[in-house]
């Protein structure tokens, strides 16, 4: 393997929405620090890209003080509120939530260049938290069971993701293209990309090594509202 680092850092401060590119950023024990720290709720359950496809093309960042903005707007205002229920129905409503089932799987997600170079599309379909450079693409399904160590960071490898629609959608013009879904499958049996879950808090830099040892433990939970755990948010 050649030498490992880490090329890109992203950020998902909305559910669903466009993330945001960082040079530096803080791990905790709850993931990347302001990840998706506010969702789409419906009447019934959490709305997200797969099947409000217009949410993953809205622009989200950080604000002053750690605040999600949408489009430029805070995410508690009107503005914002307006343009969710324009990709998301009316029903579509904005949600502050810090609790671990917001992540689908687990609080991380790492994609490896080898991975992306051969699925051949925008790398942003996949929304990683860590993208590593000098990772072959045949190398992702030996990961899970291992650590990534950087730094000071641990960060353990749980598993690979099985992907869903949500690749298909093009987060520039929210355009669909079924093949991609279609190659992932053919080249990677429908898994691209680690599931994994932070051991050790720190700050992690673009640039920064990546080593590999066994993970010292797994994780205490896995899953979210979206593979079934009880979600608070619908309307009774």
């Amino acid at each position: 393997m050649d030498r490992v680092l880490v090329s890109q850092l992203w950020r998902y401060p909305v559910k669903s929405l466009r993330g945001e590119a960082l040079a530096t950023a803080r791990l905790t024990l709850d993931g990347l620090e302001g990840d998706r720290v506010v969702h789409v709720a419906g009447g019934r359950g959490p709305l997200t890209g797969r099947t409000r496809h217009g949410l993953l093309t809205i622009p989200a960042c950080t604000g002053p003080h750690g605040v999600p903005l949408v489009d430029g707007h805070r995410w508690d205002t009107e503005q914002a509120a307006e343009i969710i229920r324009t990709a998301g129905g009316l029903d579509a409503r904005l949600v502050e939530d810090s609790s671990p089932e917001r992540f689908d799987i687990l609080n991380l997600l790492v994609a490896t260049d080898g991975a992306v170079e051969r699925l051949g599309h925008d790398i942003r379909r996949l929304r990683p938290n860590i993208v590593l450079s000098g990772v072959a693409a045949d190398l992702e399904p030996d990961l899970p069971g291992q650590a990534l160590a950087i730094g000071d960071v641990l960060i353990g490898v749980h598993s690979v993701r099985q992907r869903c629609v949500v690749t298909t959608i093009d987060p520039a013009t929210g355009d669909q293209d079924l093949n991609v879904l279609r190659r992932i499958r053919d080249v990677f049996g429908g898994e691209v990309a680690l599931n994994c879950w932070v051991i050790r808090p720190g700050t992690v830099h673009v640039g920064d090594t990546v080593r590999f040892e066994p993970a010292p433990r797994q994780p205490d939970r896995i899953g979210g509202w979206i593979v079934g755990a009880p979600y608070p948010h619908a309307s009774r």
